[in-house]
């Protein structure tokens, strides 16, 4: 009888009913408003947006928007962040900071430093006990909670740079805010989690898998489909419960997991409950708590203040960037089925801070809402206004019709004569599919789901383009390019440059 795993589900039924009582979401913003203005007024940011007097305002929200201006990375990295880097104390945030999470950068930077406080290390661990709270809302057999947790993450092996770190953001938080009572349980441990190089690390994982009993797995989808295939490769076995028998319960979050669900059906062999996490190197803000939720809810009372803006030609241009009259709303103030992206001003400093995230709120009275996107990954060349979340259907939908997996894919706009078309590429590792027929079918679902799309068809769109290839070139392209790792998506819209060497890629692969 799993003793401990009752103890410890009783344990989290009592704190669920103590810590997780729901109140009312604009009041915990202001709050968190609040708070954040009281511990930055004296940097020089606080200074410079005189934080001391805005905290003396009846209207706090209305006036911290008057009077803060919104900023996506280039400008607060070009004004503020870049000093903390060279070594200045009390910028944007009170104190020095020790740590920069890397981002791999799929907007408008290459490559992104984003500042990671003491107090976000914190928040992060707080986020991560409530979500573990939440699992009592889950009918989990006891011996769960007894078994080991599993997260594939990056290195823990941060580089120095000076007087600071930099990593990703999972390999930051596993070094430092992991509660000590869950460490235990955490695997792969600490020697390999701080290997750097990916494809050791997954040789070092799938070697030493059936020595850990896991009973909840932790990842991006992508990767731990991987990493399972290289285990079950390994040790010759059908499915993931050969290994871990145990497993109950995969954590996951990052990017769109439907595409993904066929390939995880074969590597389980049965259901498992499955969780949805909103995490990113900006700190951690939400996730599924609770079996009958259709989406996620925003942790709203954790060092991050929450603004919305609709994601609309009126407010963004061609490329996703703001424009200057774009206007922000609150938790208070978000409709439900309107696309917003998502402003953050946290613990580590950021500012009206544009994530680069779209997301629809699907019931205005428990702000539960779902991802759809990024602002720079959407497509319109021509006003067709493709969303992520319109090309994640589309694709599997047209999948589900022709009865294949297509786990990633990738497009384009490109020229067409005078006019334009888009170019697909999709993996798929089934023989025998129908190219013509998988475009015919992916068209339809396209004009079916955006009304904007099917009229630009009709009109100067004049083709879809489409491409089949094996899922894995996908990967080889960030090996290639050193985009490896547990936090990097591949990007399903590629601008111009970055499609041309996309394109020289898949033909050096193809035979």
């Amino acid at each position: 009888m799993p003793i401990l795993g009752n103890v410890v589900k009783r344990a989290l039924h009592l704190r669920k009913r103590i810590h997780l009582k729901r109140g009312e979401p604009l009041s915990y913003q202001e709050r968190v408003l609040k708070k954040l203005l009281q511990a930055a007024k004296d940097t020089d940011f606080g200074r410079h947006y005189r934080f001391a007097q805005l905290l003396k305002s009846p209207q706090l929200i209305a006036d911290f928007q008057s009077k803060v201006p919104m900023h996506n990375y280039i400008s607060m990295y070009r004004q503020w962040w870049h000093r903390a880097m060279e070594g200045e104390e009390n910028v944007f945030w009170p104190g020095k900071m020790k740590y920069f999470a890397l981002s791999s950068g799929t907007s408008e930077a290459s490559s992104k430093y984003i500042p990671v406080s003491k107090e976000m290390l914190k928040a992060v661990t707080k986020a991560s006990v409530k979500q573990f709270y939440s699992m009592a809302n889950f009918k989990l057999p006891p011996e769960t909670f007894e078994k080991g947790i599993f997260t594939l993450g990056s290195s823990t092996n941060l580089i120095r740079q000076g007087d600071y770190f930099i990593g990703d953001m999972s390999g930051i938080q596993a070094g430092n805010s992991i509660p000590f009572w869950v460490n235990r349980f955490i695997k792969p441990g600490k020697d390999i989690s701080a290997v750097r190089d990916w494809d050791e690390k997954l040789a070092e994982i799938a070697k030493n898998a059936p020595k850990w009993d896991i009973g909840v797995l932790c990842g991006i989808p992508v990767w731990i489909q991987i990493m399972i295939e290289r285990i079950l490769e390994h040790h010759k076995a059908d499915n993931i419960h050969e290994i871990w028998p145990n497993l109950n319960v995969y954590i996951h979050g990052g990017i769109n997991f439907e595409p993904y669900r066929k390939n995880f059906d074969q590597l389980f062999g049965r259901p498992v409950t499955l969780i949805e996490t909103y995490m990113a190197s900006e700190g951690f803000f939400g996730f599924r708590a609770h079996p009958d939720a259709t989406g996620i809810h925003f942790i709203l009372n954790n060092g991050i203040f929450y603004e919305f803006v609709p994601f609309k030609d009126a407010y963004f241009d061609q490329n996703g960037d703001l424009l200057p009259d774009a206007k922000a709303c609150h938790i208070g103030q978000v409709e439900k089925g309107v696309d917003y992206a998502v402003l953050i001003s946290t613990v580590s400093g950021a500012w009206r801070y544009l994530i680069g995230d779209t997301v629809r709120f699907l019931d205005t009275e428990t702000k539960e809402f779902i991802i759809t996107g990024r602002t720079k990954h959407f497509l319109s060349i021509c006003g067709e206004h493709l969303s992520v979340d319109n090309m994640n259907r589309a694709v599997q939908m047209t999948a589900d019709e022709v009865g294949a997996t297509f786990a990633e894919f990738t497009v384009s706009g490109i020229p067409h004569g005078n006019l334009f078309a888009h170019r697909w590429y999709i993996g798929v590792d089934q023989e025998g599919l129908d190219k013509a027929q998988v475009r015919q079918i992916l068209d339809r679902h396209l004009r079916d789901l955006n009304d904007d799309y099917a009229t630009e068809r009709d009109n100067v769109l004049k083709d879809i383009q489409v491409e089949l290839i094996p899922t894995d070139w996908f990967y080889a392209f960030l090996r290639k390019t050193a985009k490896v790792g547990d936090q990097v998506k591949f990007p399903r819209v590629m601008k111009a440059e970055r499609f041309k060497e996309w394109e020289a890629h898949v033909a050096q692969m193809t035979p």
